[in-house]
């Protein structure tokens, strides 16, 4: 990171109180450092949200929200979504490079031969009920893995480093099909080395021993590619979690884990499954009127999930991916007649057409079309926020490895506008002596 000539001088009562350096991007808007602003003044800044804050250097993923901009390493996400397969986004992420075919080749085999689990990580689940929520167990079992791996935990390892994305990557996806059947009481299916990461996920999830499964392919690429669209989104609130985490050398599975568990919140990660409940709360595409005059009224607390996004300001570029993704899965099932989809379909129709939501710009997000896809693939509801941590695994490990390899990475620490009671004693009353 180089500096820019100019820097921004801070003056108070025409006098200058410090000068900070100005540093440029690659792309996106310029940055002040301001690491020295509390030494020369006193001062902090003040940033809720750190929604005007970097919080770091990264070269791994670019948005422009008000463009409908996201970039894998420069890659636009529509380009690789049509033409690459999830593992090769994955290379493409943790590497810097889109995979020669004999690399590919080499590191597809390694993530197969790295999808089972210690067969003692199975007891893991029996401490669960059955009805407990998939990521409440994802977050714990993530986290157990850091007890079978001692000898690949050394974080300023390039090698150990290597293999713990490898194994989260593969090992994941495993998890996740087991938390299903642990739940549906039915018996965990062993991964198949014969199978591709997508199908394998499918089989293990809907395969049973007593008949055989084949995934459809139709279906196969649609969950290939909502994983591609979710392999990463720059610095947002999961991914900050693992990077804070991991600044205080903790191991990556631990971090993971922590990435799993901000996830599970409705206003990030919970959103698709949240769409898939306020359907149902709907009902039926009769009731949608009336749905549609709540969200448009200011006093009533309901909002439509799925529309709008906070980064986005402009059409989500994930969304219309997933639009057509969503269509062709919704064709090749014949399913657009389900009371659900139906339900969604008009929904997308009146937020594509109505000028309350065009002049607002809430139009249909990736979690809108992402949930309805995932139902349709025949994933539980509660499981869908799972499978949004199964693609984002590769983002959070690659952004974890990226900060421990920065020589200018230390332990997360912000600080804060105290606003509480200045120093006073205790009053005498309340004195007790020892």
């Amino acid at each position: 990171m180089t500096s820019k000539r100019q820097k921004l001088s801070l003056v108070a009562e025409a006098q200058t109180l410090c000068e900070l350096p100005l540093y440029p991007g690659t792309l996106g808007p310029d940055v002040i450092d301001v690491q020295a602003l509390y030494q020369a003044t006193g001062l902090f800044t003040y940033d809720p949200g750190f929604s005007s804050t970097a919080s770091c250097r990264s070269a791994i993923t670019y948005i422009d929200g008000d463009a409908g901009v996201l970039l894998y390493r420069g890659y636009p996400i529509e380009q690789l979504a049509e033409h690459c397969r999830f593992l090769e986004v994955c290379y493409l992420i943790l590497h810097g490079e889109l995979p020669d075919p004999d690399p590919l080749r080499a590191f597809e085999r390694n993530i197969t031969l790295h999808t089972m689990v210690h067969d003692q990580l199975s007891n893991f689940f029996k401490g669960f009920r059955r009805d407990a929520h998939p990521m409440a167990i994802l977050v714990g079992v993530v986290g157990a893995l850091s007890a079978f791996y001692h000898e690949a935990l050394d974080i300023r390892s390039g090698r150990d480093r290597e293999m713990s994305a490898i194994r989260l990557i593969a090992k994941v996806p495993t998890i996740v099909a087991m938390c299903h059947k642990y739940s549906t009481g039915m018996p965990f299916m062993y991964p198949q080395n014969r199978l591709g990461y997508v199908e394998n996920f499918l089989y293990m999830m809907h395969a049973t021993p007593c008949d055989e499964y084949r995934p459809n392919p139709v279906l196969v690429n649609a969950l290939d590619r909502i994983l591609i669209l979710h392999a990463d989104h720059e610095q947002n609130a999961s991914t900050s979690t693992v990077r804070l985490s991991g600044s205080s050398g903790a191991n990556p599975y631990a971090c993971v884990s922590a990435g799993i568990a901000c996830l599970w919140g409705a206003a990030h990660g919970g959103a698709n499954e949240s769409v898939l409940n306020m359907l149902e709360e709907i009902g039926d595409v009769s009731r949608i009127p009336a749905y549609i005059a709540r969200a448009k009224d200011r006093n009533d607390p309901f909002r439509l999930m799925g529309f709008g996004h906070r980064v986005y300001k402009n059409y989500d570029p994930r969304a219309r991916l997933m639009r057509s993704t969503c269509h062709e899965v919704l064709n090749e099932l014949d399913l657009h007649d389900d009371r659900l989809f139906a339900l969604a379909l008009e929904l997308e129709r009146i937020a594509l057409e109505d000028d309350y939501f065009i002049g607002r710009k809430l139009y249909p997000n990736v979690d809108f079309y992402s949930g309805i896809v995932l139902h349709a693939l025949g994933i539980p509801t509660k499981l869908f926020t799972a499978l949004f941590a199964m693609g984002r695994t590769v983002g959070w490990i690659a952004h974890w490895a990226e900060m421990i390899s920065d020589p200018e990475h230390r332990i997360g620490r912000p600080r804060q506008l105290y606003t509480g009671p200045a120093r006073r004693d205790v009053p005498a009353g309340h004195r007790r002596t020892r």
